[in-house]
């Protein structure tokens, strides 16, 4: 199933369980306070949790449900709130190591090929969209790279009729924010990202012509940095 439908089948059962709750409380069959001690934790652990089937950046999200799920803990009295920051830490630093360890060796070789390609490569533009949105569009224009930063805000970026010769990255932070990427059929797309409630998704369809695509074709290297935000490869 793709993770796209995943996400959405959760959000969908979750909004059905509140409304049914709502209702019923409303009828007078149950009486569940919704507002419960630490219920805004929910905010937390709900879309980290998603984001663990959602999203390629796994381990943002997975640290977000372990802080979500203490405070919830210590909100109920259930653990001390000073222990739950004390142990916050040193979940965090077991997590990030557990990261290192089984990080696939595709992953790895993505990670330096971008390295590579940043090192080799001029600075990119850099287009930025702050509380509000931007539409940059490559077409017939040679594209080598860039960088693009959304806060509170979304860019689109269309290259689906530009001039890629060459191997390239594209640099995307989104902080409360989306950003959409337009990438052409013959194009392979590699990802290397970093996510806290958030992520990056590749909605394209397989197309025979990806399929076939050399060993030899042309790469998008996408590195994405995501907060409250998420970068769609479509």
């Amino acid at each position: 199933m793709k993770n796209r439908n995943v996400g959405r089948i959760i959000w969908g059962l979750v909004l059905v369980i509140v409304g049914v709750i709502f209702t019923l409380n409303v009828l007078g069959l149950i009486e569940v306070d919704i507002f419960f001690a630490g219920w805004w934790t929910l905010f937390i652990i709900v879309p980290s949790f998603i984001g663990l089937f959602t999203s390629r950046g796994k381990t943002g999200n997975l640290i977000a449900l372990v802080i979500g799920v203490a405070l919830l803990l210590a909100a109920q009295d259930i653990i001390d709130f000073d222990l739950a920051w004390r142990l916050l830490i040193p979940v965090i630093i077991i997590l990030i190591g557990l990261k290192l360890i089984f990080t696939s060796p595709s992953n790895r070789r993505t990670s330096a090929k971008i390295k590579e390609l940043k090192n080799d490569s001029k600075e990119p533009g850099k287009d930025t969209a702050a509380f509000s949105s931007r539409e940059i569009n490559y077409d017939g224009q040679i594209f080598e790279g860039a960088a693009l930063d959304a806060v509170f805000g979304s860019i689109t970026c269309d290259l689906r009729n530009a001039l890629i010769e060459k191997d390239c990255v594209i640099t995307a932070s989104a902080v409360f924010a989306g950003i959409d990427i337009k990438v052409p059929d013959n194009i392979r797309v590699k990802i290397d990202s970093n996510a806290l409630f958030g992520g990056v998704s590749d909605k394209r369809k397989k197309t025979v012509r990806q399929e076939t695509q050399p060993n030899n074709g042309l790469t998008l290297y996408i590195e994405a940095n995501c907060v409250f935000g998420g970068v769609d490869i479509i």
